[in-house]
């Protein structure tokens, strides 16, 4: 009788992995995420050293062991020594206070900074916009009651003054931005880990390891890469690029 008991309760969880099982397979299979580390050949890091100032005051940025500090103040970009055209590029980024304003620029030019004061930004270039969430509800107060329906929080790609894009949709109201097609960034002192592919005029953004925006047809498709302070206190890590055929 014990035998049977013992061979009973063995079948019944048998039975019960089984079904386990079944009901795993018949749920629908995630897509694999495209998270690109920047690690493998070709990949290298960018640091302070590769980068000059624009119109940023001199204790605007402190860079540590490749580590990026931003005050936020005043307004304005520090950009790569070295122009690219065809390239992969990641970076982590990590707002410091609610609300906060930065970015990635990619493809911005010489005549598009030429004599650029502080509290501006590059009149050339393809903007990648690091937001945080509570930007949103600054931008409420500030604007009188205008509907904040032309931004994400979430990874907008953009032409900025003269530069121009096709954007991919879903597109912003105007038309000028595309907005992503997922909400993946995270909030105020977390890390957001973006991907960026720029190949012949073309742009992507993976944020956090999904496909999110991008847009083609860039003008011009070869430039410095910027990075942004605009007005709140901003990280950046692990900043590595692979430059491409």
């Amino acid at each position: 009788m014990k035998s049977f008991r013992s061979f009973a309760a063995f079948a019944s969880l048998t039975i019960l992995a089984f079904a386990a099982h079944l009901a795993r397979t018949d749920e629908p299979q995630k897509p694999p995420k495209a998270f690109i580390d920047g690690e493998g050949p070709g990949w290298r890091s960018l640091g302070g050293d590769d980068f000059t100032n624009v119109n940023c005051n001199p204790d605007t940025w402190e860079w540590k062991e490749g580590h990026a500090y931003c005050t936020g103040k005043p307004i304005g970009v520090i950009r790569t020594k070295k122009m690219f055209k065809n390239f992969e590029l990641v970076a982590q980024w990590q707002h410091k206070k609610v609300g906060g304003n930065s970015g990635v620029f990619i493809w911005a030019t010489d005549d598009g900074m030429k004599d650029l004061k502080p509290d501006d930004l590059p009149k050339t270039g393809i903007e990648v916009q690091a937001l945080d969430h509570g930007y949103r509800e600054l931008y409420a107060q500030k604007s009188d009651g205008k509907k904040a329906d032309w931004f994400t929080t979430d990874g907008d790609i953009f032409a900025v003054g003269r530069s121009k894009l096709k954007p991919f949709p879903p597109l912003s109201p105007n038309g000028s931005r595309s907005f992503p097609r997922k909400r993946l960034s995270k909030g105020v002192g977390e890390w957001n880990h973006y991907y960026v592919r720029a190949i012949n005029g073309e742009v992507r953004l993976w944020v956090n390891g999904e496909e999110v925006s991008g847009g083609s047809d860039a003008i011009p498709s070869e430039g410095y890469i910027c990075l942004e302070s605009e007005g709140s206190p901003v990280e950046f890590k692990n900043i590595r690029v692979r430059e491409l055929p």
